[in-house]
């Protein structure tokens, strides 16, 4: 039985960003197989299926990954002149240790061989296979009631080390998943001054790029 398109399109609209509204209740084991199976279902150039998925439940893992994000928030922080900083100090950037658990997506280049059929010419086709993983498994969580933030502030060789993940596979996203109060109806970037959302007739190119500059 297919669900209306509208529910699509909802899941679409709910989508956030979550950081601050994480409540730590555990995350049945059902729901997140559910999720993950989402993820695992993304398309991949070749069907090269280059994703892994590390679940982080272990608080000491989170809090020394936390306290690296701190230092790495931090850098960013003093980079930005005044103005911009008084912005940016009002946002949080991560909730890896209020959210559930943690949710490590990894991009291995080598999985699926040496001839991956679609990937002679763009060799980023399978790092773009792990990205649309990783937005099933967004909007899966979604779905189901849940909130996801997608923690950017850190170096991959930390998190390499931390996880013990192989030095051929890139961590490409740690991402923090759980229960939440609620989702905000406004992204936080848009909330807090950051930025705002660019119109859509401002991305629709027809036939050639238009430049209007």
């Amino acid at each position: 039985m297919s669900l209306p398109a509208s529910s699509l399109y909802d899941v679409i609209e709910r989508r956030r960003d979550v950081r601050a509204e994480f409540t730590g209740s555990p995350v049945p084991d059902e729901v997140l197989h559910r999720i993950l199976g989402a993820a695992h279902r993304a398309p991949s150039v070749g069907m090269s299926q280059p994703w892994d998925f590390v679940v982080v439940r272990d608080p000491a893992l989170r809090s020394a990954f936390r306290d690296h994000v701190a230092a790495e928030r931090d850098t960013f922080a003093a980079s930005l002149p005044p103005e911009r900083r008084a912005t940016f100090d009002r946002i949080k950037v991560e909730g890896i240790c209020e959210s559930s658990l943690g949710v490590v997506v990894t991009h291995s280049q080598a999985r699926g061989g040496t001839h991956v059929l679609g990937r002679h010419a763009i060799a980023d086709a399978g790092l773009y296979s792990t990205v649309l993983a990783i937005q099933n498994l967004w909007l899966a969580a979604t779905a189901e009631g849940l909130g996801l933030g997608w923690v950017s502030f850190y170096r991959e060789d930390f998190l390499r080390d931390l996880l013990a993940v192989p030095a051929d596979v890139r961590p490409v996203a740690w991402l923090c998943l759980g229960t939440v109060s609620h989702l905000e109806t406004v992204p936080d970037l848009e909330r807090h001054g950051w930025r705002t959302r660019r119109p859509l007739a401002d991305a629709i190119h027809h036939d050639t790029w238009r430049n209007d500059a």
